[in-house]
């Protein structure tokens, strides 16, 4: 028997985003002010998922300003609008189309003053990196000097809005229902290398293809995508809590194994951009949807390269040698046998594979 032997394995899934079964929604403050710069107000909860970076994109695209040039103001909830919590990937699809919405409003409010002024159809007007015109005319101006000429009409360019996703539950007798409005939807490959003496698995690359519906920050999307493949991998081989009757077993990261740089495969993550009908910005997310199919991935390639199937996370050194004693007619014998034959030709420097 071979000992190095490698293997490759697919596992797709399908996620829903927002809050499960019931009416989930996001409320947002916009203003384009002073200085031809952009406020939002909101009561977003940023927990290192990058979202106030891309609230701020989505803001100045839709007011037509630079985004550094946006701020995101105070997210206390007794002063911002609700946004609700942080979690089912649900930022960027509920918070972003809220902001989104209140964002389009202020420049529809500002659109309306500057069509008035120039005498032009407002659909003429285009705005982009902080200057406003108006398409087939010689009206040209920046952004500052439009807010100022708005506040000098007697308006100030304001807008708020909310975004609503509607989700129903599930039928106990048939399982009928929509409980998401959104569906994210990722397949990913896995190739491994496993060493049928000791057990050991080294992840060799990861392929890893996920509908966004539309990438707002695809930097910010491989990340996120990089990210959850990092924690299949721990989930799929080293992470183990152990209970016994309910009491911790697992008491500390020496025993509860974590991966590190050394331990992370070439991530290669392919962006699929397939447009949600029923968001203003055409966006989804992904967030928990990119752990999703790694550890199936992976204990597939496994099961691919040796024959046999792990069915228990994680899939440790020990649990393979079991499965391959147990379903691998001589594999004990032959793993002793390779055993001793390395430490044979090793005392009369030999050189072994």
């Amino acid at each position: 028997m071979s000992r190095m032997k490698r293997g490759r394995g697919m596992a797709a899934s399908w996620y829903g985003i927002a809050r499960t079964a019931t009416i989930d929604r996001a409320g947002a403050w916009a203003e384009l002010d002073d200085g031809g710069t952009g406020k939002v107000v909101t009561g977003v909860t940023e927990i290192g998922e990058g979202i106030l970076t891309v609230l701020a994109q989505i803001a100045a695209d839709e007011m037509g300003i630079k985004p550094e040039d946006v701020t995101i103001g105070d997210n206390d909830t007794a002063r911002s609008p609700e946004a609700a919590h942080a979690g089912a990937t649900r930022q960027t699809y509920m918070i972003g189309n809220s902001v989104a919405l209140a964002s389009r409003e202020a420049f529809r409010v500002l659109g309306e003053e500057m069509a008035e002024h120039w005498d032009v159809d407002i659909n003429d007007l285009r705005a982009f990196d902080g200057e406003l015109w108006a398409e087939g005319t010689n009206h040209r101006m920046s952004m500052d000097d439009a807010v100022a000429t708005c506040k000098a009409r007697g308006i100030v360019p304001v807008g708020s809005a909310s975004f609503t996703a509607h989700g129903t539950g599930l039928d106990p007798m048939d399982g009928s229902g929509n409980p998401w409005q959104a569906y994210v939807f990722g397949t990913q490959v896995a190739e491994v290398e496993v060493d049928t003496w000791t057990g050991e698995v080294q992840v060799l690359g990861i392929w890893a293809a996920h509908d966004v519906g539309r990438a707002i920050n695809p930097r910010g999307v491989e990340g996120q995508i990089e990210g959850g493949v990092v924690q299949g991998l721990g989930q799929a081989l080293m992470e183990e809590y152990i209970t016994d009757k309910g009491h911790a077993i697992t008491h500390g990261f020496a025993k509860y194994i974590l991966p590190t740089s050394l331990d992370i495969p070439q991530i290669n993550s392919i962006i699929i951009e397939d447009p949600d009908p029923k968001s203003p910005l055409r966006a989804k997310g992904i967030g928990e949807p990119s752990l999703v199919p790694t550890a199936p991935a992976i204990m597939n390639a496994i099961y691919d390269a040796i024959g046999v199937r792990i069915k228990t996370l994680p899939a440790t050194p020990e649990k393979i040698l079991k499965a391959l004693r147990d379903h691998v007619p001589g594999h004990t014998q032959i793993a002793r046998d390779n055993r001793s034959l390395r430490a044979k030709t090793a005392r009369h420097g030999a050189v072994t594979v």
